[in-house]
């Protein structure tokens, strides 16, 4: 079989309460469109971790000795890290899948997007990677942000495979440069 018969496989449409922005975001594209919110509750996550650390060792020393603590203390900052940038990027990508409200992120996208076709840009970017590559990347990866808690799954590939039509962009891009030429020429 032909790697261009086998290359797409649609993505599932999940019913949301909200629009669904993109099945597979690009890594880039989830924490460029983080609220600071989304940065507020990462740091919160991160802080807890050592934390509680220092109140447990307060409350109940653990009298390992002087540089007994100090590995406990990195370890704790290094999980709490991961688990802070873990929480911040879920809470972005949850929007893109329509989880929860993303208006902000609807319009964000719609700009974006326009953009790229009035610049005559690809919009989901250009890659190196074969169609068949870049299916297979994207069926890896779509809806991989429901599962970080699981296991850690990013999708670094620049593809076309979004799970939403591209024409509404470019229909866009059709009214406001009409808009645009009606407003120089009256």
């Amino acid at each position: 079989m032909a790697d261009s018969q086998r290359r797409f496989v649609p993505a599932k449409k999940i019913p949301t309460d909200y629009p669904l922005i993109d099945s597979d975001p690009h890594f880039k594209r989830v924490l460029r469109y983080a609220r600071p919110s989304d940065y507020a509750v990462g740091a919160a996550t991160f802080a807890f971790g050592p934390a509680l650390m220092l109140l447990w060792e307060k409350i109940s020393p653990s009298y390992v000795g002087r540089g007994g603590f100090a590995p406990i203390m990195r370890l704790t900052c290094a999980v709490s890290a991961g688990a802070g940038f873990l929480i911040h990027y879920q809470r972005s990508i949850l929007r893109f899948y329509g989880f929860t409200e993303n208006k902000r992120e609807v319009d964000m996208d719609m700009r974006e997007m326009v953009d790229k076709v009035k610049k005559g840009e690809p919009l989901y970017g250009t890659s190196t990677l074969s169609p068949y590559m870049q299916g297979a990347a994207s069926r890896n990866s779509r809806y991989s942000g429901l599962f970080l808690h699981v296991l850690p799954w990013f999708n670094f590939v620049n593809h076309d495979q979004h799970g939403v039509d591209t024409a509404k962009y470019y229909q866009q891009a059709e009214r406001e440069l009409e808009a645009e030429q009606s407003g120089r020429n009256p």
